[in-house]
């Protein structure tokens, strides 16, 4: 594909975003931009996903290159020509993965007969909290060629941080584990004049809220570093009407298999104790949503090596720690070896310190880094296949 269709594709992707694990439009056009392509195609029957396997000209590895295609329920700020008018968008640049892992597919299409092996093409959707990558491997995307995966690889594009075409990943943890802690305080609701013939689930719930940053800053070792955020907190109606109940979420957050067990079983017993010093019911519940994101060190040294071979020294940084964000491409990692490589897409003329960062309404991408994207998803198969 000419870097003219990529745009148009992208563009045409990022003004009709849709959520979730139910992406029908995103799903003609990923099938519309394939037509014609000598691959073996199946769509997913818990979502909308695609996937593609494309078969070599001779026997040797399989490699899966993945993509995510959903949006977010965030409404566009941005003001750009092709911007989304509806009450969502793809402020997290899956318009931009969806476009350069089309290009990749004509790209090794074109050198079929040259390729020592299989790729599988994952176009996956429901990434951002609906964990499409789970459905995709119980309907068997990692089986999809016949015979295991030997390498996997996804590219993830960020607003700003890195400069426009620099590419980063690390060995290790790349992406956090991801929990999240749900916590309903029962009392007994009463008249705020008189909380001395109530049970007050307030007062208990924030002591709650205090005592779990208290326990982290003072259980985990600051080298092996977690995160607890309340992010949600609710009780109440009225200024002098003591509530019956307060709820409370938080996210949980860590880099390694040991510190989210341990935040996951311990932060309930935290609660746990809480309550009973206030002598209020509390159910609570501590959730994996997704496991740490891991990167195969060989792989992220070979993605290193590739890219300062294919665009030079200037565009490859290892980044020094992981990154707080998750990520479900993780499951994939879990069973294959592989990694998760980020790719600069700040806009030109802003500044990748203070632009505006993935998730937000006025995130935009650079549509300058398709082609190279693209040309990294497909050199990445070939220099397994080659």
């Amino acid at each position: 594909m000419e870097t003219e269709d990529l745009v148009r594709l992208r563009r045409a992707l990022h003004a009709d975003p849709e959520v979730g694990l139910d992406l029908p439009r995103t799903q003609d056009k990923v099938l519309a931009a394939l037509d014609g392509l000598p691959l073996e195609l199946v769509q997913g029957g818990t979502s909308t996903s695609v996937t593609a396997v494309l078969r070599g000209g001779g026997p040797g590895p399989v490699v899966l290159l993945r993509a995510d295609m959903d949006a977010l329920p965030v409404v566009e700020r941005t003001g750009l020509p092709y911007a989304s008018s509806g009450p969502a968008m793809h402020a997290c640049g899956h318009d931009l993965h969806t476009t350069m892992l089309v290009g990749a597919a004509h790209a090794l299409a074109a050198k079929r007969e040259q390729l020592r092996g299989d790729v599988v093409l994952m176009f996956q959707p429901g990434e951002e909290g609906y964990d499409g990558a789970a459905h995709m491997l119980a309907e068997g995307v990692l089986q999809a060629a016949g015979r295991p995966i030997d390498a996997a690889y996804a590219l993830h594009v960020a607003s700003s941080t890195l400069p426009a075409g620099v590419f980063a990943t690390r060995p290790g943890p790349m992406m956090a584990a991801a929990g999240v802690l749900h916590v309903t305080v029962r009392g007994a609701g009463g008249h705020g004049a008189t909380p001395h013939r109530a049970k007050d689930p307030v007062p208990a719930a924030c002591e709650m809220v205090g005592a779990l940053q208290t326990w982290i800053t003072r259980t985990f070792d600051v080298f092996d570093p977690v995160v607890l955020t309340v992010g949600q907190f609710h009780a109440g109606t009225a200024h002098n009407v003591i509530p019956d109940e307060a709820v409370f979420e938080a996210t949980l957050r860590s880099f390694s298999v040991a510190a989210q067990e341990r935040l996951l079983t311990e932060s309930v017993r935290v609660v746990r104790g809480v309550a009973a010093a206030h002598g209020v019911q509390v159910e609570v519940t501590a959730t994996e949503l997704f496991p740490l994101t891991t990167n195969d060190a060989g792989r992220a040294a070979h993605v290193g090596d590739l890219v300062r071979e294919r665009f030079g020294e200037q565009r490859f940084v290892e980044l020094p720690h992981p990154l707080t964000g998750s990520e479900d491409f993780s499951r994939v990692l879990d069973a294959v070896p592989g990694a998760m490589v980020f790719l600069g897409a700040t806009p030109a003329g802003l500044d990748p310190r203070s632009a505006p960062f993935n998730h937000s309404p006025l995130a935009a991408f650079d549509d300058s880094v398709l082609a190279d994207g693209a040309a990294l998803y497909a050199e990445l198969a070939c220099s397994h296949l080659g």
